[in-house]
């Protein structure tokens, strides 16, 4: 008997094509509990206990990917999530959810993901035998 994935299948999709790592999920959901307050790199570095150099790339390609937005506040870079796009807004909500229940199954999705991709580019570099 085939048993239902406990995570729907819009979360396992954007795990699938926009989470690239646990660091950059967690980072995404810690924005998203503060949503419109601003947060330097090196506040989220201390939260997610990360180097700030991980922390500034994670964050920097959170806003390329247009889930947060970036502000330079002179001497720094703040980072913030915003509720403006309501379906987005509502998939952050699932997916910090699901989460929140399912820790272990989005774990392993993203860090299948990760393998799999890994596993794809190394293949690209096997020498083939021409026939």
């Amino acid at each position: 008997m085939h048993t239902p994935p406990l995570l729907p299948l819009d979360i396992r999709r954007l795990i699938l094509t926009s989470i690239p790592s646990v660091p950059f999920l967690e980072a995404l959901l810690l924005l998203h509990r503060r949503p419109g307050k601003p947060m330097s790199v090196g506040e989220v570095a201390r939260q997610l206990y990360i180097p700030e150099a991980e922390t500034a790339q994670l964050l920097n390609a959170m806003a390329a990917a247009g889930f947060c937005r970036v502000q330079d506040e002179g001497e720094a870079m703040t980072y913030r999530f915003e509720r403006d796009d309501e379906k987005l807004t509502a998939l952050i909500d699932s997916l910090a959810q699901c989460y929140a229940a399912h820790l272990v199954e989005v774990t392993h999705l993203i860090h299948d993901k990760t393998q799999r991709d890994g596993a794809r580019f190394a293949d690209a570099f096997k020498l083939r035998k021409d026939r």
